[in-house]
């Protein structure tokens, strides 16, 4: 099984951030925490790195189907979505997120199956998304 549901553009960071955050809220998505590794890392180690940001996206139906079927899951909530500069291209941006199924794997649960599989479909929908707007520019 594959981890992770990918795309790339050829756009800002900016943008790729703004569109990200579209195409996951027309998914049923908010983000709820947002983590800019490059600023973190900047000021605690001062480290410089790419263009990195964690979005913690959460589906509140999904999220709430997944903690009732198994309180323990909330361990691996919100879905995190990178995006993040690639480190041999400047214009071009990874968006990457964890594949939901593999909770399923985490957890052994079979409870969590067909929440998984639906929350597999709208992060895949948003990528799709994300990949057929670059495409289309």
């Amino acid at each position: 099984m594959n981890q992770a549901l990918s795309t790339t553009l050829h756009t800002s960071f900016a943008d790729a951030v703004e569109r990200t955050r579209d195409a996951l809220s027309q998914q049923g998505f908010g983000v709820l925490t947002e983590i800019d590794v490059q600023a973190t890392l900047k000021a605690k180690l001062g480290h410089d790195m790419e263009d990195y940001l964690i979005l913690g996206a959460c589906n509140p139906p999904l999220a709430h189907r997944a903690v009732e079927a198994n309180r323990q899951i909330g361990m691996l909530l919100p879905c995190n979505v990178v995006v993040r500069r690639d480190l041999s291209a400047q214009d071009t941006i990874i968006i990457e997120a964890m594949d939901p199924e593999v909770m399923v794997q985490v957890t052994g649960e079979p409870a969590l199956e067909p929440i998984a599989a639906e929350a597999t479909a709208k992060l895949g929908s948003a990528i799709r998304a994300l990949r057929e707007t670059a495409h289309s520019a």
